[in-house]
């Protein structure tokens, strides 16, 4: 299904890095102006689905289900603003980034740190629970009790990890700094500050637009872009030729470019979800803007086949579950448990 293509013997991994370093730069009027064709679109399509709230509950949120995409895509301007990509002005990044924190309810300053944690740790066997999808290996699975089975087996089964997971992520986990409760005040101004933003948000929507805007506009949109965002996060690494190691041979460069996924998405999907799905690029330097992303494939053809696959081939990839040390494949539950007999 996903190809390594690229020779590494001719080119190393690392080698991509000061390569790749030429299209770091953001330009300060395309990212404004991918900025507003996000938020613009978005807000207008909220006042519009609250307006027709009272006439049409179907017409609320099917108007709320194509919201949630530019939702998204203001999560995924978010994501640049968390690596620095997205305006050169740090500053000004981060606090475009807190804003826009209160309506993808993700504290900002909270989820740049873990989001830091995954790209630093991101397939190293010997660094996992924070940023990333829980993910065990055959043997850590077999270890387990039949109760601790069962639990692994409920998380990583699709309406719990597409479904149940992402309204608990967003709606309650993000309430607080989990992980980092001890590291300082700072990621508790932050997920208490948004938290005081999403109370106001959600007071003028109750005020405005009744309950009814509440359970037909805000949280449609915000549940399908958190249902979406989380598959995307999951196949740009839960694939079946993905990389992981243990510590002592794991490598950074490596294990970006080939644990991370090239989703090939059809044009329209790519924009909604501003090219996060050439996550095999942004990973090798995340300081790219997700605008460029497309230029790198463009100059680089032998990055383009790089663990590529298409929106038909990605489905396969929620059947994928346990991390087989031997193969080295992601497998599912059901071939586990042939390779153990």
């Amino acid at each position: 299904m996903i190809h390594h293509t690229i020779d590494d013997s001719t080119r190393a991994p690392s080698d991509w890095v000061r390569i790749l370093a030429r299209y770091r730069e953001p330009n300060t009027l395309r990212s404004s102006f991918e900025l507003g064709v996000s938020l613009i679109p978005f807000v207008t399509l909220w006042v519009l689905a609250c307006w027709v709230a009272q006439f049409s509950y179907i017409g609320a949120l099917l108007i709320s289900a194509l919201n949630g995409c530019f939702l998204l895509r203001l999560f995924c301007i978010q994501h640049d603003c968390g690596h620095g990509s997205f305006f050169g002005n740090r500053t000004l990044s981060d606090w475009i980034g807190r804003g826009l924190g209160i309506v993808t309810l993700t504290p900002y300053d909270v989820w740049r740190r873990t989001h830091s944690i995954h790209h630093s740790h991101a397939g190293d066997l010997d660094h996992r629970g924070i940023g990333d999808v829980m993910t065990l290996t055959t043997e850590e699975y077999h270890q387990r009790t039949a109760f601790g089975r069962f639990l692994y087996r409920a998380y990583r089964h699709p309406l719990v990890m597409f479904g149940v997971g992402p309204t608990y992520l967003f709606f309650l986990q993000n309430r607080l700094p989990l992980g980092l409760m001890t590291q300082g005040r700072k990621y508790w101004i932050s997920a208490m500050g948004t938290n005081l933003g999403i109370a106001c948000v959600v007071t003028l929507i109750i005020y405005f637009g009744g309950v009814q805007a509440l359970f037909l506009v805000f949280l449609p949109t915000t549940l399908i872009a958190a249902s979406i965002g989380v598959w995307l996060f999951y196949v740009q690494h839960q694939f079946e030729t993905t990389h992981w190691e243990q510590a002592p041979d794991w490598q950074l460069h490596e294990a970006a470019l080939h644990g991370s996924s090239h989703y090939d998405l059809p044009p329209i999907l790519a924009w909604f979800t501003a090219n996060i799905g050439i996550h095999h690029v942004h990973h090798l330097y995340s300081r790219i803007p997700f605008y460029r992303l497309t230029e790198v494939l463009r100059d680089h053809e032998e990055l383009v086949e790089c663990s590529r696959m298409t929106l038909l081939q990605s489905f396969k990839c929620a059947s994928l579950d346990l991390w087989d040390e031997k193969s080295r494949r992601l497998v599912s539950f059901a071939t586990a448990r042939k390779l153990a007999v």
